[in-house]
C-alpha cells in the first residue's frame, strides 16, 4: 500500500477504521466484496482501499466534570 487510502486524514484514524470493520467481519458482517484474503483484516484493508466502507467523523463531544455542574 503506498500512502493512505482516500479521504483518511491520518494513520491512526485508517488503523482504528480497518480495526473496527475486521471486528464486524468477525462478528459476522458480510464482506462487502470477494476477497483474495481470508484474514478479517486484509480483508477490512482492502474495502477501505476501495472505498466500500462508510464512515463519518462526528466532533468530539465536550465532557462536563462534577464542579460545572453544581
Amino acid at each position: 500500500m503506498e500512502g493512505l487510502p482516500e479521504g483518511i486524514d491520518s494513520k491512526f484514524r485508517y488503523v482504528l477504521l480497518v480495526a473496527k470493520r475486521a471486528e464486524q467481519l468477525v462478528q459476522g458482517s458480510a464482506p462487502k466484496s470477494k476477497s483474495k484474503h481470508a484474514k478479517p483484516t486484509r480483508m477490512a484493508m482492502e474495502e477501505i482501499e476501495k472505498n466500500q466502507v462508510k464512515w463519518q467523523l462526528t466532533p468530539p463531544e465536550e465532557e462536563t466534570t462534577s464542579l460545572e455542574t453544581e
